[in-house]
């Protein structure tokens, strides 16, 4: 694989501690054997393997950032984007998913939720038993998620009543738990008096309305759901009532922050297939690794992915070192923006140049260089999109 992470201990910023270098060595050797073989499968039938999912879970691979006494690892944020990383190196799809639960359900709760909370959800996603979904994007909102959310949660006595349809939920069709966000107050303003709540599959009135069929990140499950008059338990609240805002905006910059390894991670695979494929190419007489035009686009890829790589390290050992109070504000919220775009950034570029580098072969939807060329682009839009990372990051830098 293109770059070791060994490089990565001496002469930077942050330094990988050895430990960490062991952790995502050894996970990439096991997600290349257990996961890697999957993802054709997973592409061709859009089908989610759910006992790798739960040997991943048994093998310490869930909950990473979770403290012990909830069933977790205690790990920082940079070292979980190393296992993201060579997880997405092997098999993107099935990292796509896997970071939803462990970031956005598994870390949200561990960070927002209250002791009971913890008890009763943590230990079950740590080990692989339930899989987590988060309930944010709603049909017609997009960029605009708290603004336009129209999924309303009424107080019913000791219930909550939820109403209203999300949209491109990650896991949505096999979740156990969801993290719904929805407006308890329409009177704080667009963007406030949202609150969050713990949802249950077998709660009455909550259905999945259809599984969705997406381009790429293939066998990752996408879904719309629904809340008809859904019944939420007060104590399935997360956090503080019209507080759903701040939940909500801290998670949005681990999210970014992590997410962008969905960019580096498959980068670093269509690198080395590329380079592969040019050493084994004959044309003319001789490999195309051997003609100028091609060395010069392994080069513009290499320098493209590592500079990306080497951000969002340094980034996410910031968060690693950030408070939670810290998170969707100031420095950390600029930096998890510029993160993730350019990693995405980084990313399409790569994608772009392997397919070019394969020709027709590349073309063909059974290459895995095809595979994930698809994949790429969703990572320019999801977790808002480039243009909104862009306002964020000047929003940040004129106010300085």
């Amino acid at each position: 694989m293109i770059s070791s992470f060994e490089e990565y201990r001496i002469g930077t910023q942050f330094g990988l501690s050895a430990e960490q270098v062991e952790i995502a060595g050894h996970a990439a050797a096991f997600f290349m054997d257990e996961l890697h073989p999957l993802q054709q499968r997973m592409d061709d039938e859009d089908w989610w393997p759910a006992d790798a999912y739960r040997k991943i879970g048994q093998m310490g691979y869930l909950g990473t950032t979770i403290p012990a006494d909830w069933g977790g690892h205690g790990l920082d944020y940079l070292t979980t984007g190393l296992i993201c990383e060579v997880m997405a190196y092997a098999n993107p799809a099935f990292a796509f998913s896997w970071l939803n639960v462990d970031n956005l359900v598994a870390d949200n709760l561990c960070r927002n939720a209250s002791d009971a909370q913890r008890r009763r959800y943590l230990p079950r996603l740590c080990g692989g038993e339930i899989v987590g979904a988060l309930g944010m994007t709603e049909p017609g909102a997009g960029s605009d998620a708290l603004g336009s959310m129209k999924t309303s949660a009424v107080r019913d006595g000791d219930h909550y009543i939820l109403n209203g349809t999300k949209i491109f939920i990650t896991n949505g069709p096999i979740a156990d738990i969801i993290i719904v966000y929805a407006r308890t107050d329409k009177t704080m303003g667009r963007s406030k008096g949202i609150s969050a709540f713990i949802v249950e599959k077998g709660f009455e009135g909550f259905r999945v309305a259809q599984k969705l069929d997406k381009m790429g990140f293939r066998g990752s499950p996408l879904g719309e759901l629904v809340f008809d008059n859904c019944k939420v338990p007060v104590e399935n609240r997360l956090g503080e009532e019209n507080a759903g805002h701040i939940i909500m905006h801290s998670g949005l910059d681990l999210e970014r922050a992590l997410s962008a390894m969905l960019c580096i991670g498959p980068a670093r695979r269509a690198l080395d297939l590329a380079i592969e494929h040019a050493k084994l190419r004959v044309q003319f007489g001789q490999p195309i690794a051997n003609f100028q035009m091609i060395q010069s686009k392994l080069a513009e890829m290499y320098v493209a992915l590592e500079s990306a790589r080497t951000f969002v390290y340094r980034v996410l050992d910031i968060c690693s070192q950030t408070s939670g109070q810290s998170l969707g504000r100031g420095r950390i919220h600029k930096l998890a923006a510029a993160a993730l775009f350019q990693a995405a950034r980084a990313g399409t570029f790569v994608m772009d140049e392997a397919v070019q580098i394969h020709g027709g072969l590349g073309y063909m939807r059974d290459s895995e260089v095809n595979r994930l060329y698809r994949t790429t682009k969703v990572m320019e839009i999801g977790a808002g999109s480039q243009e909104i990372r862009k306002l964020i990051i000047a929003g940040s830098l004129v106010a300085e």
